[in-house]
């Protein structure tokens, strides 16, 4: 099975102390967001866990204690995109990211880490030439250390209109204008990038609409073939595999202001005192009216990949 951190929350940028306890405790409690009574607790067993999949701006306070995953196959996505302290106040200086990035893919191969570029929205200031300028910049000082990119264009969702007043969508021929460009500029530094659930017509060389956390993605990332069981996705064009995440909601310190996880920062702000290093869930504590099912947990490997595969 594959285990996320990353679809609700930053574990890497702010709960690194908290997770490697739960690496050491062997397990972790994830609370439904929809239905909050329930909790969902998985074994943190290399066993049955095929691969952690991390999601996030700032990998860095993981580092220096990365060695307590060795037992685990993990598999990164790393968001560095070109927006200043007005839109993203929390995320660290980009230099330092991409420093951080490269020193994560030293640790745990170029083919286990993704660059994520998204999401793409254009203003005055973050035009089209200044996308494809930092674009150009952020994928030459990658060059060597992934050989995949993410890249998609903002949803509009309830959340992000609230807090991003007057931001709006990316018209077709704006997106046809960044992907062309982007394409060359993939090519030219050896990136694949994967669309994330953008419009198949946007397809060009270097780039792909076959998902982003696809099964072949992982199963590349991987060297072996996974027999995933058939389940409803997140969005019918997405083909990624996105359940099982160990986050909440409400959460990340980023403060960015496109975000779709996090309602407000008085709401995260709470959420943070109810934080502990030690509890089973990433927020609160187990209560006698809470309702704890085992997660169902087995390995989707079977067998490996041959050459062919792998290219």
């Amino acid at each position: 099975m594959i285990l996320n951190t990353g679809s609700r929350t930053d574990i890497p940028a702010y709960y690194s102390d908290w997770f490697y306890n739960r690496i050491q405790e062997g397990y972790v409690l994830a609370r439904n967001p929809y239905y909050p009574s329930q909790i969902i607790k998985y074994m943190l067993n290399p066993e049955v866990v095929d691969v952690m999949v991390f999601c996030t701006k700032n990998p860095l306070p993981m580092l220096d204690r990365i060695e307590r995953l060795s037992a685990f196959d993990t598999f990164w996505f790393v968001t560095i995109t070109p927006y200043g302290k007005e839109i993203e106040p929390y995320v660290p200086n980009k230099e330092q990211v991409i420093h951080s990035f490269c020193q994560l893919s030293r640790l745990v191969g170029r083919n286990r880490i993704s660059w994520r570029y998204d999401p793409i929205f254009l203003t005055d200031k973050y035009s089209i030439a200044w996308h494809i300028e930092r674009f150009q910049y952020m994928a030459k000082a990658l060059s060597g250390y992934t050989s995949q990119c993410v890249v998609s264009f903002i949803d509009l969702y309830e959340k992000t209109k609230k807090n991003f007043g007057g931001v709006r969508s990316v018209a077709k021929e704006e997106q046809e204008q960044l992907i062309d460009a982007f394409s060359k500029i993939s090519k030219k530094y050896a990136l694949q990038i994967h669309l994330c659930c953008e419009d198949a017509g946007l397809v060009r060389e270097n780039v792909d609409a076959d998902g982003c956390m696809s099964k072949s993605v992982l199963e590349k990332a991987l060297g072996c073939k996974l027999d995933v069981p058939g389940k409803k996705t997140a969005r019918k064009e997405c083909s990624c595999l996105l359940g099982a995440d160990i986050g909440a909601y409400n959460t990340c310190g980023h403060g960015c202001l496109y975000c779709y996880a996090n309602y407000d920062r008085k709401t995260v702000a709470a959420n943070w005192k109810k934080h502990r290093a030690d509890s089973p869930l990433l927020i609160g504590e187990v209560t006698k009216d809470d309702i704890i099912k085992p997660a169902e947990q087995k390995s989707w490997k079977n067998g490996q990949l041959d050459l062919f595969d792998m290219i």
